[in-house]
C-alpha cells in the first residue's frame, strides 16, 4: 500500500466533500426540501473518483487494497471532522447529525473502494 498517496487522496477527498457540500447543499434543500441526498451523493462521486485514481495503479490484491484505502479514507475523515468541526464546535451540515453521517460515510466508502478493487481485478474483454 502506498500510504503517502492514500493519505493525500484521503485529505483531498475530505476537502472536496466539504467544499461541494457547502456549495450544493443549499441548492438541494431549496429544490428537494424533504430529502437529504446531497451529502451521500457527493461522498459517492468524490470517493469513487479518488478510489479509481488509487486503484488503477495497483497490480495485485486489488480487493484488499480497496478495503485498505477505504479504511484510510474513513480514518482521515473522522480525524479531520474531529479537528475542524467537533473540537472548535463549528456547526456544519455534516456534523449536525454526526452519527448518521459517520455510519453512512463508513458504509458508502467501504462499499465503493472494495467494489472498485473487485472490478480492477477482473479481466474484461469488450468487443
Amino acid at each position: 500500500m502506498n500510504m503517502k498517496l492514500a493519505i493525500v487522496y484521503g485529505v483531498l477527498t475530505w476537502v472536496l466533500i466539504y467544499l461541494l457540500t457547502e456549495v450544493f447543499y443549499p441548492l438541494f434543500i431549496n429544490f428537494i426540501p424533504n430529502f437529504n441526498i446531497a451529502i451521500p451523493l457527493i461522498i459517492i462521486i468524490v470517493t469513487g473518483f479518488f478510489g479509481i485514481l488509487y486503484i488503477r495503479n495497483i497490480e495485485e490484491n486489488e480487493v484488499v487494497e480497496g478495503i485498505l484505502i477505504g479504511m484510510v479514507f474513513i480514518i482521515i475523515d473522522i480525524m479531520l471532522d474531529y479537528i475542524v468541526f467537533i473540537l472548535p464546535q463549528h456547526t456544519n451540515i455534516i456534523v449536525e447529525n454526526y452519527f448518521i453521517h459517520l455510519i453512512s460515510m463508513i458504509i458508502i466508502t467501504l462499499l465503493i473502494t472494495t467494489f472498485l478493487g473487485y472490478l480492477a481485478q477482473m479481466k474484461i474483454d469488450l468487443k
